[in-house]
């Protein structure tokens, strides 16, 4: 781990964070538009089945994110573990978003079903072949505690800004008159959008021969076994979980409380953008707050602000004025930063925890379990939006029932908090704590005879 690297500088960690750019902007766009709007409202695919195919989609890459993690850590190629899958997944991803936007040749309910289906799974499984490689080089770049949440700010904030990329698709899709073709040509400019910063991505990472020289000799199930025998990482894993379905329950649901409660579908691209402006000014507050401090505190910190701003949500009426809404939203975003930026960071240290009981880096396998984590809490989340929604009377159109209406209000300002709140629970007494952490390091240090 000694030998001379790259100097991690804010122009490397900003070309890194392009990699999270292309890959937030995929999966936001599969939050915020893709299966509550334009299945239903586009393709014309019933709700309940429009949340299905995240979901469907998602549990087939369950067995991929993974396997992928593993295949990562046992390449043994001149150019590294990591950096060569950037170009191999690069263009199938691309490929296959736009392949998810396009208008299939049939119109019949389950052979449209059926297309949609497979496309968002091999989107998914290209996906992965980016998103693992790319995740588990974050703890080898950067081996210092408090380096690795700065590097984790960086790639949160080209995450937000694939946010605002995936906000836009709409518009534009409706720029190029707003029907299947329109936003059929809307996915294939964004496949492009989303292919071609990974040769950058490529060229600004680096790897530690160190770490590519270590063995990694167990077998994939034994593998998977540890992770889930690893407490620290167990407990990690809840707390990941919890931020990230309400992450992505608020990115599901804000559309339908600006369009359908508010009744200002106008305002939703306005409403997002500061809603990420609150984002992005949150992101160098935290990692402020996280110097000399544990991340766990943080993390529950920034969650209990979201949550006490999120709920005040339940009290907006339609006729209020347009600039309290447009005032409280980047409030709540505020809070939005840490649920995303923590965990990840924390990740490394359960990581070199690992490394020590085991004596193998495995930043692929846990990475691969993260990742599929990730995707996996966004599909439970509009699954369970679109689900309860459809029951409730939620349809193509642009106008709502009430009860649909309140359900939305509703669920718009409680359902994150809920998981917001198990997860400040798990996170009270976490057990990797920064002095843990530096001990780990020491231990490290005189297994391999370092000073």
């Amino acid at each position: 781990m000694s030998e001379a690297a790259p100097h991690l500088g804010p122009v490397r960690k900003s070309v890194y964070a392009l990699g999270d750019f292309t890959l937030n902007t995929a999966l936001s766009a599969l939050t915020i538009v893709y299966a509550q709007y334009f299945l239903v409202q586009i393709a014309d695919v019933r709700a309940v089945l429009a949340g299905a195919i995240p979901l469907i989609g998602r549990t087939v890459d369950a067995f991929f994110d993974p396997l992928m993690g593993r295949i990562s850590d046992r390449t043994r190629w001149e150019r590294g573990r990591r950096r060569p899958w950037f170009l191999l997944g690069a263009l199938p991803y691309g490929l296959f978003f736009a392949m998810m936007w396009a208008d299939p040749p049939f119109h019949a309910a389950v052979p449209r079903f059926a297309y949609y289906v497979l496309a968002y799974t091999l989107m998914n499984l290209a996906m992965s072949v980016l998103t693992v490689p790319y995740l588990a080089i974050q703890p080898e770049m950067a081996l210092d505690y408090d380096v690795r949440t700065s590097l984790n700010a960086y790639r949160t904030l080209g995450s937000m800004l694939g946010v605002f990329a995936a906000v836009l698709l709409k518009p534009l899709a409706e720029s190029l008159g707003g029907d299947a073709a329109g936003f059929a040509l809307a996915g294939a400019i964004y496949g492009v959008l989303i292919s071609a910063p990974w040769i950058a991505v490529y060229l600004a990472t680096f790897e530690r021969r160190a770490f590519r020289d270590r063995p990694a000799e167990s077998s994939l199930r034994e593998s998977l076994l540890s992770t889930f025998q690893h407490p620290t990482f167990m407990r990690l894993t809840w707390i990941y979980i919890m931020g990230r379905i309400a992450m992505d329950l608020a990115g599901t649901l804000l559309v339908l409380y600006v369009s359908f409660w508010l009744l200002r579908p106008g305002d939703f691209e306005l409403t997002m953008g500061l809603f990420l402006l609150g984002v992005i000014v949150g992101l160098p507050i935290w990692a402020t707050l996280a110097r000399g401090r544990d991340k766990s505190r943080v993390f529950i910190v920034g969650s209990l602000w979201w949550m006490s701003l999120s709920l005040g949500l339940a009290f907006v009426q339609p006729e209020w004025p347009r600039w309290i809404v447009l005032g409280y939203v980047p409030l709540v975003g505020l809070g939005f930063a840490v649920v995303d930026v923590m965990p990840w960071s924390m990740l490394g240290e359960v990581i070199d925890e690992d490394d020590l009981l085991s004596g193998e880096r495995r930043e692929g396998l846990y990475n691969g379990m993260f990742g599929f984590l990730r995707k996996l809490g966004g599909a439970i989340g509009v699954f369970l939006v679109l689900g309860v929604l459809d029951l409730l009377g939620y349809e193509k159109g642009e106008q709502q029932n009430e009860t649909a209406r309140q359900a939305i209000r509703w669920m718009t300002a409680t359902a994150p908090a809920a998981f917001l709140l198990v997860g400040v629970w798990l996170a009270r007494d976490y057990p990797l704590t920064r002095r843990r952490h530096h001990e780990i390091l020491e231990k490290l240090a005189l297994r391999d005879g370092k000073a």
